[in-house]
């Protein structure tokens, strides 16, 4: 399996356009080692010649470029076979709406995910420019199914949604009675290797079916958004925390650090990190507890090869 990381950032982007905090600061002033990153966008393939996305962020076009085995083969072609959502959180599924210019694309989504983003939206007109332009396929937690894109062909890739705690997204907030579809995690499992790749970028905790998920992976990927609980309160920039806005911090007592402590994964990444995250920063006493004990952290351009 390849995987390639087009984006490694939480939503708003490092730095983000608004932000003066210390990391957007250092970023901006080039200091080294402090790279700028792009809105989380993850490729996988078993063959190097079909991609499925997961998750399509906002600067999914300039993402595509970045990588060429994502450029068209043609005068009208795309290599992206299809689009898997982790939630309906903007960062997440804008991007869909760029990718309008009459092509067919294949969406896996819950059944909830799918309502979020169609429904009561203006937008979405954009995307159906043409009969089938979009095909949606079900995804139903616990559930694996064939990845393939509009031909139905095998892609040696099999996925499988895991519920994950969560909320849904700001915008439909209060609009609906809470949904296990709301948040999911990923399975991919490569069927001629047998290796798995957990994905999980979004989570406000651990469940046992989570924990088995990412007990048996191969590589995982991980909520990385605030190493804190009480990071942007303590920088000035924000009100809630962390578990407030349904992501598990990384350090401190329970956080994701100790809780994954002991995962047999020959990679461990965290992924989704806020432009806040000292995480961020190479020499930072936080980066080097988290390499400490075995984790990465996501950058654009970031392959894995399972």
């Amino acid at each position: 399996m390849h995987v390639k990381v087009l984006g490694a950032a939480a939503g708003g982007g490092f730095p983000q356009w608004n932000c003066g905090c210390p990391n957007c600061r250092e970023v901006r002033s080039g200091v080294p080692g402090v790279k700028p990153l792009t809105q989380e966008c993850v490729a996988v393939s078993a063959d190097g010649e079909r991609w499925f996305l997961l998750n399509a962020s906002p600067e999914i076009r300039s993402q595509i470029e970045s990588f060429a085995p994502l450029h068209p083969r043609g005068p009208r072609h795309s290599p992206i076979s299809a689009i898997v959502l982790t939630n309906g959180d903007l960062d997440h599924c804008l991007g869909l709406l760029s990718l309008r210019e009459s092509h067919p694309i294949v969406i896996y989504a819950t059944d909830r995910v799918r309502r979020g983003f169609t429904e009561a939206n203006v937008l979405y007109r954009t995307l159906q420019r043409f009969p089938e332009q979009v095909t949606w396929r079900d995804l139903k937690p616990e559930m694996e199914a064939e990845l393939s894109g509009l031909d139905g062909e095998p892609s040696g890739l099999a996925l499988k949604a895991v519920p994950v705690p969560g909320k849904p997204p700001i915008h439909l907030e209060g609009s609906a009675a809470a949904d296990v579809g709301e948040n999911i995690g990923l399975v991919v499992r490569d069927h001629r290797s047998g290796k798995r790749l957990a994905y999980f970028s979004a989570a406000a905790g651990i469940t046992p079916p989570m924990r088995t998920a990412l007990d048996d992976a191969d590589c995982v990927f991980f909520d990385g958004t605030f190493w804190a609980s009480d990071e942007l309160i303590a920088l000035g920039l924000g009100t809630k925390r962390a578990e407030e806005m349904a992501h598990l911090p990384v350090g401190g007592k329970g956080g994701s650090l100790d809780a994954l402590a002991g995962l047999r994964a020959s990679r461990r990444i965290y992924i989704h990190i806020n432009n806040t995250n000292p995480l961020l920063r190479p020499r930072s006493p936080e980066r080097a507890q988290a390499e400490a004990s075995r984790w990465e952290i996501a950058y654009d351009g970031m392959e894995v090869a399972l």
